[in-house]
């Protein structure tokens, strides 16, 4: 199990704050969707979207993976939408790391922008189902890494 590196480095490490959820068991889908979504907003505004996410208040617009999802009321400009509620969860976690990394570098938290999300595929748990006559289905499971830097600006 290999760590990874981030994509992103900042200019000033001592005006940035990074976090990454490593390998969680979300959908890579939801992950990029959301990921998209809170590029370029502060920490709080961050924090309070995925919180009425989870609480089904507001649908996180699918513009990369639309294929048959249906339509959302509320979706600013745009028709497709869902409430990827497990994903919401899973990086609000890393969201709120991001702000305690902040708060033990010493940088004010009101101040922070996140300058870089990204989803990452990790592995890929294999699994196999058996089916009649000697076969097999697979049932593979793509794990999720979701990483953020937040910058002074």
């Amino acid at each position: 199990m290999a760590r990874v590196n981030y994509a992103y480095e900042p200019e000033d490490v001592t005006k940035s704050a990074k976090a990454m959820g490593y390998e969680m068991d979300i959908s890579f889908k939801h992950a990029v969707e959301l990921c998209r979504e809170l590029k370029g907003k502060k920490l709080e505004q961050a924090k309070r979207y995925l919180e009425e996410v989870v609480e089904m208040k507001r649908a996180v617009p699918f513009k990369n993976h639309k294929k048959k999802v249906s339509h959302k009321r509320g979706l600013e400009k745009w028709y497709a939408g869902r409430y990827p509620q497990k994903a919401a969860k899973n990086i609000l976690k890393v969201i709120r790391n991001l702000e305690a990394n902040a708060d033990y570098k010493g940088i004010e938290k009101e101040r922070l922008i996140i300058t870089h999300a990204q989803a990452k595929k990790g592995r890929v748990l294999k699994r196999y189902m058996p089916r009649a006559y000697g076969r097999a289905t697979p049932k593979f499971k793509v794990l999720t890494t979701v990483e953020f830097v937040a910058e002074v600006r």
